[in-house]
C-alpha cells in the first residue's frame, strides 16, 4: 500500500454566538488533509489554531509531494522524513502543524486498513473519556458569565474551563495589568458563587501574562478552588513556570501548542507542570503526541487535552493510561458539527469513543465545499 494522493484545503465557518443575552458574530478556521492510497483508503487529517492558509500551503507544496508514495502505515519513516524536509533546524509554529494535520491523515488511514479505531491501536486504555466545557469567554460580561456557567451546568456538566488574561502582555499599553487580573478575579468568583463548591473550575491564560502577574492572579483565585491554570505564562516560559508552580499550589498545565518533543521534556525536568497537554492535530500527530505521553508517564504526570479539538484528541486521551480531561470547547464543537458526520456527543460529563475504524468520523463532502476558502489573502 501507498500514499497515492494529497490534498490540503482552507475551511472558513462563520458563527453566530448567542447564549444568556450575549451575541456576537465570530468564525473559526483550520486545514482539512485528505490522504488516499492506492488501495484506495481516504484518510482525514486536520489542524488549527495558527494561518489556516499557510499550513495549507506548505502541505500543497512541501509535506505531501515528499511523501508521495511512501507507506501510509510507516509512521516512523514519514514523521522523521517530514521533520527533516520541513524543521531540519527544530523549528516549530506552521512546519509542526502541518506535519500533524498529514500523521493524523495517516492513523486514520491505519486504522481503516487494520479495522480497528485509532484510540485502540494507540493503547485502548479506555472507552470512554471524562470531558470538561470551555465556556467561560472575554465577550461575556460577569453576570452573562455566571448564568452561561450555569446553563452548562445544567446540561451536565461538571467540570468548566473559562478564559482569564485576556491578551494582556499584547494589551499592555491599553490597559494596566493589574486592571485586567482585578476584574479576572471577579469573573472567577462570579462563576464560583454561580455554580458553588462541588463544580470544577479552571482556568487559561493562553500565555498572555509575566510571572509577576500570573502570580497575582494565581494567590487571588486560589481561593476558588481552582483545577489547574492552563498557560499562565507566555513562551510557556519553562524555568517561570516552574518557579510559579512552587509558589501558587495551583495545578499548572501547559503544552498545546508545543510542536517538539522536547519542549515537554524541559517542562517535566524542570517540574514546572502538573499536566502536560500535548495536542495531536499541533504537537506532531498521534506519533509524537504518543511519544510525549509515555514521557510524561515517566515522570508521573497525566497529559489532559488543552486548546480544543477534542474529537481528535479523545483517541490520545483514550488510548494511554496516563491519558485524563479532554476540551470541549464550545466554539471548536460549532466548527466540527458544521463540518463532520459521526461525532458522538459527551454525556453527563464523559464522551464515549467510537468503535468504527479509524477516527469514526469524516469531513461531509457538501460541507468541506461549502466553507472552502477560493483564494489565500
Amino acid at each position: 500500500m501507498k500514499i497515492a494522493r494529497i490534498a490540503a484545503t482552507s475551511v472558513h465557518v462563520p458563527m453566530k454566538i448567542a447564549l444568556v443575552g450575549a451575541e456576537r458574530q465570530t468564525a473559526m478556521s483550520a486545514c482539512l488533509v485528505e490522504i488516499e492510497t492506492d488501495t484506495g483508503i481516504v484518510g482525514h487529517g486536520f489542524s488549527a489554531i495558527t494561518d489556516e492558509d499557510v499550513v495549507t500551503r506548505a502541505v500543497e507544496a512541501i509535506a505531501g509531494p515528499a511523501i508521495l508514495g511512501e507507506d501510509p502505515l510507516a509512521h516512523e519513516r514519514v514523521w522523521d522524513k517530514l521533520y527533516w524536509e520541513m524543521m531540519p533546524r527544530g523549528q516549530t509554529g506552521y512546519a509542526a502543524h502541518a506535519l500533524a494535520a498529514v500523521d493524523v491523515a495517516l492513523w486514520d488511514i491505519k486504522g481503516k486498513a487494520l479495522g480497528q479505531p485509532v484510540w485502540r491501536l494507540l493503547g485502548g486504555a479506555r472507552g470512554r473519556v471524562p470531558v470538561y466545557v470551555t465556556f467561560g469567554f472575554d465577550f461575556f460580561d460577569r453576570d452573562q458569565l455566571a448564568e452561561a456557567a450555569k446553563l452548562w451546568v445544567s446540561r451536565g456538566f461538571t467540570r468548566l474551563k473559562m478564559t482569564v488574561g485576556h491578551n494582556g502582555l499584547r494589551r499592555r499599553n491599553e490597559r494596566p495589568l493589574m486592571d485586567l487580573i482585578r476584574e479576572d478575579e471577579a469573573r472567577v468568583r462570579s462563576v464560583r458563587d454561580a455554580v458553588g463548591h462541588e463544580i470544577e473550575i479552571f482556568v487559561d491564560a493562553n500565555c498572555s501574562l509575566d510571572l509577576y502577574h500570573a502570580q497575582k492572579l494565581a494567590e487571588m483565585i486560589k481561593p476558588y478552588r481552582i483545577s489547574f491554570f492552563e498557560e499562565p505564562l507566555t513562551q510557556n516560559d519553562a524555568a517561570q513556570m516552574a518557579v510559579l508552580r512552587r509558589q501558587v499550589g495551583i495545578p499548572l498545565a501547559c503544552g498545546q501548542n508545543e510542536g517538539l518533543m522536547f519542549r515537554f521534556r524541559d517542562l517535566l525536568m524542570r517540574e514546572a507542570i502538573d499536566y502536560a497537554q500535548p495536542n495531536v492535530v499541533i504537537s506532531g500527530g498521534f506519533t509524537q503526541c504518543l511519544k510525549i505521553a509515555g514521557l510524561a508517564a515517566a515522570f508521573n504526570i497525566p497529559i489532559a487535552n488543552g486548546g480544543a479539538w477534542q474529537y481528535h484528541n479523545m483517541h490520545l486521551q483514550a488510548g494511554v493510561t496516563n491519558g485524563s480531561l479532554v476540551e470541549i470547547h464550545y466554539l471548536a464543537e460549532e466548527l466540527y458539527r458544521r463540518i463532520y458526520d459521526g461525532l458522538p456527543t459527551a454525556e453527563a460529563g464523559w464522551l464515549t469513543l467510537p468503535e468504527e475504524p479509524g477516527l469514526g468520523f469524516a469531513p461531509r463532502a457538501g460541507a468541506v465545499k461549502e466553507f472552502a476558502k477560493t483564494t489565500f489573502c
